[in-house]
């Protein structure tokens, strides 16, 4: 929720300092849908891709629920027709009573047999949030709660979810709510494991990010707190061990040195096909505005940071989030302010060259009308084209879903 309200704020900044500029032939941005509160407010979450080609996604507000001014938020498909036209439906509007959850701010998550998993960051029986379940069932979609957060001081099993879930191949779902979780269904229901309690400095704070696997099925993330100073972050692997139980083990500490990033943002890392680790923080680095880093295994259990870019006031955009590959190695990725006179922010690319050296360019620059404040990973599809939301823009300021070939 901080992490939010901070990004919003961040529309209030003018800056000046012009960095580097978009060539070559002019990406294609078009705007799929503009949120008008009934519909939703805010995806956060960004969207995922269906295998019927259609867009999934979360609201943090809007919908027709009863939460008060900003309603409870929503779970929203974009479907395409045959003259390439988008429409949104609703396919749940959350509510405030009851133990259903509220105010989604995560990702989704399909399983094989095509129902959908995300969270909530509030309401529910404890008013923690939880996680939830959307069956397709006789044309409509039913909501079944698996897990209901308890974040009361007396309670360790998390709470204010604003990360999605990821699926293992057994159906098991993982995540953060501060701490790292397991959610096994068996034949009493869906039961949660605490995988790791965070500790603050020692072993990171206030985990919010999306979690990856890698193939052996080990975990990865970022949390906002701990690190060489209180409150820089890290970035972590927990790992399943032979006595059946997980292991945390910190891969990197970020410190507010000038040189190093440091508050690693909500959304997930990315990997390559080597094993290299690539994410962004939203603050330091060389300019003060944020980093594009890259993490290599090395012997020994050592990890080796190299930073990619370094994001500045201005043209260039500033305050980063997610990242998405493609298959040739390029990095794609938003950054919530900069970019134009509004500083809405920008979509960018990174493209590796020889020497470990890296092409920074714009794609496009928001301009409030066509959205304002992307948040979360863009998706890819199998043509190149990216798919995101802006949590602020268009038409009511309620935000926007986008598409923008490169």
């Amino acid at each position: 929720m901080l992490r939010a309200i901070r990004k919003l704020k961040l529309l209030g900044a003018a800056f000046v300092v012009v960095t580097a500029l978009a060539g070559g032939a002019t990406p294609n941005y078009k705007v799929l849908h503009k949120f008008t509160g009934t519909d939703g407010v805010g995806p956060y979450g960004g969207v995922i891709l269906g295998k019927d080609g259609s867009l999934y996604g979360t609201t943090v507000g809007g919908g027709t629920g009863h939460c008060g001014l900003y309603a409870c938020g929503t779970v929203f498909r974009l479907t395409r027709d045959a003259k390439g036209e988008w429409s949104e439906s609703v396919l749940h509007s959350f509510e405030s009573d009851g133990h259903g959850g509220a105010g989604p701010y995560s990702s989704l998550v399909f399983d094989a047999a095509g129902n959908l998993y995300g969270t909530t960051s509030a309401g529910g029986t404890h008013f923690g949030g939880g996680v939830f379940e959307l069956t397709p069932t006789a044309g409509r979609w039913e909501d079944t709660v698996l897990h209901n957060f308890c974040s009361w001081q007396n309670c360790n099993d998390g709470g204010s979810s604003t990360a999605g879930v990821i699926m293992d191949q057994a159906g098991n779902l993982y995540g953060t709510a501060h701490l790292v979780f397991e959610l096994s269904d068996d034949a009493g229901g869906w039961k949660e494991i605490v995988l790791h309690h965070f500790t603050a400095r020692r072993d990171g704070g206030g985990a919010e990010s999306g979690l990856i696997f890698d193939a052996s099925g080990n975990l990865y993330g970022v949390a906002e707190g701990g690190g060489d100073c209180s409150s820089c972050g890290i970035v972590f692997e927990v790992m399943p061990t032979s006595g059946g139980g997980w292991k945390e083990v910190v891969l990197h500490r970020f410190d507010n040195n000038g040189a190093d990033g440091y508050s690693p943002g909500g959304e997930a890392l990315t990997m390559d096909g080597s094993g290299s680790l690539y994410g962004t923080t939203e603050v330091g680095g060389a300019l003060g505005y944020g980093t594009v880093f890259k993490l290599t295994p090395g012997s020994n259990g050592h990890w080796k940071e190299t930073i990619i870019h370094d994001f500045g006031p201005g043209a260039g955009g500033s305050f980063p989030g997610g990242l998405v590959m493609d298959t040739a190695g390029n990095l794609y990725g938003t950054a919530g302010n900069g970019g134009g006179s509004c500083d809405c922010g920008v979509v960018y690319k990174l493209a590796p060259g020889a020497k470990g050296k890296w092409t920074y360019t714009i794609l496009h620059r928001f301009n409030n009308i066509d959205g304002a404040v992307p948040a979360g990973n863009l998706t890819l599809d199998d043509q190149g084209n990216l798919y995101g939301g802006t949590v602020l823009g268009g038409t009511t300021s309620d935000g926007v879903i986008f598409e923008l070939t490169p």
